[in-house]
């Protein structure tokens, strides 16, 4: 089983120079929602930040194969975003696109926002551990 990077883990760890390990382990991969939240955040960037934050981007975009939303992925999205209203307990809805990838493709989730997606039903959260010290990037956090 692969595991979905949710973008608070590549922030969280690009923050602290440490995302080149991670975006480099076999079997991981990351939504095409996060593709776009990653890329909001370039294009949110003052203009004395942007091309460090796109070069860093552009750096996880090549070295991850995004995972597409498939109409498989929109009926398992149909039927927890219902369940979770249902129960008054609904998730962002990115969290919830990327929710629905992973368990319409069997991944497991790396998130820092457990909370949310502790909510969703029979999805599997891990944690990876921090890459070795010789895998930093840069040390600098995006600004």
């Amino acid at each position: 089983m692969g595991v979905l990077i949710d973008t608070s883990l590549l922030i969280g760890r690009e923050q602290r120079g440490r995302i080149t390990g991670l975006i480099e382990r076999p079997g991981v991969a990351i939504s095409v929602i996060t593709v776009s939240e990653l890329l909001h955040g370039v294009h949110r960037a003052t203009t004395e930040h942007r091309a460090r934050r796109e070069a860093i981007v552009e750096g996880i975009l090549a070295g991850m194969k995004p995972v597409p939303i498939t109409t498989a992925v929109a009926r398992v999205h149909a039927r927890i975003w219902s369940h979770l209203e249902s129960r008054g307990s609904l998730i962002g809805p990115h969290d919830l696109w990327i929710a629905s990838t992973a368990l319409a493709h069997g991944y497991a989730v790396a998130t820092l926002n457990r909370a949310e997606f502790e909510r969703v039903p029979g999805l599997r959260l891990v944690d990876l551990p921090e890459p070795r010290r010789g895998h930093i990037l840069h040390e600098s956090p995006l600004d």
